[in-house]
């Protein structure tokens, strides 16, 4: 009897993360954005942008620049900690209304000597600044929502100064042999079913958020991109059994 032919798995279509379909998806959901993130992931996400800012504190007066920013979490983070200036960027008009919202109320109680936060409508993959000025260039889960990851990192890695760090905390997928299977069919049939009726917008939203994580590189892979695109000694950190990770890596001295 002849040995039966094993049938290849079928590739996952490649998801849609056109610039035009990436804007008007996060438009849509802005106003229930930090909601559903509190809440899907248990509050887990304050501490997870926490341990980010202890992975690569500031340090001087040097300017930071946080993309891809959302809401602002991470750039109002940040300033928090930060003696110099923070920027954070987003193409998604309507995130950035509620980022500014946040950091005229979070300015109130923050201290003097520290800076307001400032924010800036700007395409992660070109953006608006001289090499070399930024000490910390950060990203919080929006790496994987630039068309091109490479393209991204590239441009992080050029405003960052040398010597400077680029930051990227980001989903990743459990690879323990109970906690890897059951997570991940929490991530493809309930939360993707969860988000969308709360969130209700057109673009699927939180059927995107699951296909974007499981088609992105995570672990040495996104490491080796990272090193790649001009940085070294790049390290990462999963984070609550691997459903997050923080990569950090250096701008090395004459790079560009």
């Amino acid at each position: 009897m002849p040995p039966t032919a094993e049938v290849a798995e079928p590739a996952a279509r490649p998801v849609d993360k056109t610039g035009r379909r990436i804007r008007r998806m996060f438009d849509q959901i802005s106003g229930r954005y930090d909601f559903l993130n509190h809440l899907l992931s248990g509050g887990t996400d304050y501490y997870w942008r926490w341990r980010a800012v202890r992975a690569c504190p500031p340090q001087g007066d040097a300017p930071i620049l946080d993309v891809c920013t959302g809401t602002g979490d991470l750039a109002l983070a940040f300033a928090k900690r930060s003696e110099g200036p923070v920027l954070g960027t987003d193409f998604a008009h309507e995130m950035l209304v509620h980022a500014t919202r946040k950091e005229q109320h979070a300015s109130k109680s923050r201290p003097p000597e520290r800076p307001r936060v400032s924010f800036l409508e700007a395409d992660t993959q070109q953006l608006p600044f001289d090499d070399d000025v930024f000490q910390i260039v950060s990203v919080a889960f929006g790496l994987r929502n630039v068309a091109d990851t490479a393209a991204g990192l590239r441009e992080m890695t050029r405003v960052c100064r040398p010597g400077g760090r680029v930051m990227v905390l980001e989903f990743s997928m459990p690879r323990t042999p109970v906690l890897g299977p059951a997570y991940r069919w929490y991530f493809a049939n309930v939360l993707p079913r969860i988000g969308q009726m709360l969130a209700r917008n057109r673009e699927s939203a939180y059927e995107y958020l699951p296909q974007s994580v499981s088609q992105f590189p995570d672990g040495e892979k996104l490491a080796a991109l990272m090193e790649e695109c001009g940085l070294a000694s790049v390290t990462w950190t999963p984070l609550t059994f691997g459903v997050a990770t923080i990569y950090v890596g250096t701008k090395l001295e004459g790079d560009r």
